[in-house]
């Protein structure tokens, strides 16, 4: 045996060299990250560290495998989440708002039998999906109004997409995790124009509304305080008429001669009275009357 190797020492290495090809064609290492559709002769005849929900990626299911060579063919899928890009397209809201819309999809193969039979490859799956993902954005898109897309309310509008593609998705064996939208912009040039002066006029009459609510708010306050204070005057001054004469007395001398703040505006005014006038008793002296 040891002499046939060494006269042929090409065909020696050339027959352990298709060996170690054999071997580790029939022992191929499934990754962690991997999920395998054994195909022999056409036919799908078993599934290696096929997901599970539930158990983590790196449990029992991946590593060392085994196939006949020439016989078995190994499909490797991706076990990990993946996403799909909607293409930029043009939805019409219910408030006939023309909005271009970018979204993406994330999304998990479960199912790699079915995805195998229904779609081909991972490529073609996301073929597929594409425009399935960008009809149910259009559809529950064009059911809203534009600013329900700028409130909370939004989240609740993705997870209604999110729920009318899975149900489709799962036809390919893909369970949908996640809808967003990246980017939601009016078209350029006139309708965006006409969006900014709508959205301006709308908040000028939001802000003439509350600032005419707020001035009639005030009047009543300012009404309701001149009245009260217009009683407690009453009920004060009734138990000493003299002193109430006195009072507005010399608030008439404060807005007259000085000009005191809080008395309506005038001009200079030069004013000639005899001691004897009524207007001026209080500074002689009701003795002196």
């Amino acid at each position: 045996m040891s002499s046939f190797i060494r006269r042929h020492t090409i065909l020696t290495a050339i027959l352990g060299g298709i060996i170690v090809v054999l071997l580790f064609y029939s022992f191929p290492i499934v990754p962690e990250t991997k999920e395998v559709v054994v195909v022999r002769f056409g036919k799908p005849v078993r599934i290696l560290n096929r997901y599970e929900a539930g158990r983590p990626i790196g449990a029992a299911g991946a590593g060392l495998a085994y196939r006949i060579p020439f016989v078995d063919q190994f499909v490797w899928i991706d076990k990990r989440v993946q996403d799909v890009d909607m293409q930029r397209q043009q939805v019409i809201s219910t408030d006939q708002r023309r909005l271009q819309v970018d979204a993406f999809a994330r999304y998990r193969i479960v199912d790699p039998l079915r995805m195998l039979i229904s779609a081909g490859t991972e490529e073609q799956l996301a073929e597929q999906l594409r425009p399935i993902l960008g009809s149910e954005v259009r559809n529950e898109l064009g059911r809203v109004e534009f600013a329900s897309l700028l409130t909370p309310e939004r989240q609740g509008i993705m997870d209604s997409v999110r729920a009318s593609l899975n149900r489709i998705a799962s036809q390919y064996g893909v369970q949908v995790l996640d809808v967003r939208i990246k980017r939601t912009d009016l078209p350029d040039g006139a309708p965006l124009l006409a969006a900014f002066d709508r959205m301006r006029s709308a908040r000028e009459q939001e802000a003439q509304s509350i600032l005419a609510q707020g001035a009639k708010q005030a009047q009543i306050i300012q009404a309701e305080a001149d009245a009260e204070a217009a009683q407690t005057y009453a009920a004060s001054f009734g138990k000493d008429p003299q002193f109430y004469d006195f009072y507005r007395a010399m608030h008439s001398y404060r807005c007259t001669f000085i000009g005191e703040e809080g008395c309506k505006p005038s001009g200079t005014t030069t004013i000639i009275l005899s001691p004897q006038n009524d207007y001026v008793k209080e500074f002689t002296g009701r003795a002196e009357k």
